[in-house]
C-alpha cells in the first residue's frame, strides 16, 4: 500500500513584486535592437534572414537565440547554399554570438528609450509597496548600455538578471533560472504574490515555469514589432487586429492577462490581488 500528501496553502496577500523583462516592455519600442543585430550578423556570415527569422526566438539568451535560428530549416538551407554544403554547427552559432554581441551593445543603447508608462508605473507599484524587478536575455555588456539610458528617464528597477548572470548550470528562459534569481534578491515570495510581465513567448513560459501571474504585452512588444511612431500610424482596424493577433499568442503560451502596454498594468494588479483574495492561484 502506498499513500500521498499533498500540501497546498492558498496565498491571500497583495502582490508584493513585478519582474519585467527590458527590449519591447519597459524599453524599445517594438523590440527593434535586436532584432536588426541579428540580421546584420548573420549577413555577415553570408547568409541573409528575414525579420520573422530573427524575431522568432525573441527572449531568449542570445546565444540560444542563434542557435535557433541556425536551427531553422529554410536558415539552415541557406547556411549551406553559403558554406559549400557545411551544415550550421555549434561552432558557427559561437561565431556568429560573437559577431552579433558588439552589434547587439551598439544598438540595445541607441534604443534603451522607455516605451509609454514605463516610469510612471513603476513608480506606482513602488507607492503600493511591490518589489520591481527585471529580467533579460541581454547579456550584463548590452544592459551597461541601456540602463544609464533608462535610468536618466526615471526607471531603475531594484535588481536586472541577465543570462549571464546565472551561474554554471543556469538556464535561460524559458527556464524559470532568471526569475529565480531576481524573486531572491528582491526577497519576493511566494511566487503566487510575484508577477512576471514580457512581450514574448518565452517570458510567459518563464513566468509559468516559476509559478508567477503572468501578463503578456501586445503593442510595444516583438509580436508587434513597430516603433511607436510606426504604430500611431497604422489604421485603427489593422491595429486592433494586430494587437489581438499578438494577445492569441501570448494567451496560448499560457498568458494569465494581456496588456497594449505597461501603462496598462496597474488595473491587471487589481485584478490579480482579487483573484489571491479568493485564494487563487497562478
Amino acid at each position: 500500500m502506498s499513500a500521498s500528501f499533498v500540501y497546498r496553502r492558498s496565498y491571500r496577500g497583495p502582490v508584493v513584486a513585478c519582474v519585467f523583462d527590458w527590449a519591447g516592455t519597459m524599453v524599445d519600442h517594438g523590440s527593434l535592437a535586436p532584432m536588426g543585430a541579428f540580421q546584420e550578423a548573420f549577413a555577415a556570415f553570408g547568409v541573409p534572414i528575414t525579420e520573422a527569422e530573427a524575431r522568432a526566438p525573441m527572449g531568449r539568451g542570445k546565444l540560444d537565440h542563434v542557435r535557433d535560428i541556425g536551427a531553422m530549416p529554410a536558415v539552415a538551407e541557406r547556411w549551406r547554399a553559403a558554406h559549400d554544403g557545411a551544415a550550421f554547427t555549434e561552432a558557427d552559432a559561437q561565431a556568429v554570438y560573437a559577431d552579433v554581441t558588439p552589434r547587439q551593445i551598439a544598438s540595445a543603447g541607441r534604443h534603451a528609450y522607455l516605451v509609454p508608462g514605463a516610469a510612471v508605473t513603476a513608480d506606482a507599484l513602488r507607492a503600493r509597496g511591490v518589489r520591481v524587478g527585471a529580467t533579460t536575455g541581454y547579456t550584463r555588456a548590452i544592459m551597461e548600455a541601456v540602463t544609464p539610458v533608462a535610468t536618466a528617464q526615471g526607471y531603475a528597477p531594484d535588481v536586472t538578471v541577465c543570462v549571464d548572470d546565472l551561474p554554471l548550470g543556469g538556464k535561460g528562459r524559458p527556464a524559470p533560472h532568471l526569475l529565480f534569481q531576481a524573486m531572491i534578491a528582491l526577497d519576493a515570495w511566494p511566487p503566487a504574490g510575484v508577477v512576471k510581465i514580457g512581450d514574448t513567448v518565452a517570458d510567459i513560459e518563464e513566468g509559468l515555469n516559476a509559478g508567477v501571474w503572468t501578463v503578456g504585452v501586445t503593442e510595444t512588444g516583438s509580436e508587434m514589432g513597430l516603433s511607436r511612431a510606426d504604430l500611431d500610424a497604422l489604421p485603427a482596424a489593422e491595429r486592433t487586429a494586430r494587437r489581438l493577433a499578438a494577445a492569441d499568442t501570448l494567451t496560448r503560451a499560457g498568458a494569465h492577462f494581456t496588456i497594449p502596454g505597461v501603462a496598462d498594468l496597474l488595473e491587471v494588479i487589481g485584478a490579480i490581488e482579487a483573484h489571491l483574495a479568493r485564494g487563487e492561484m497562478p
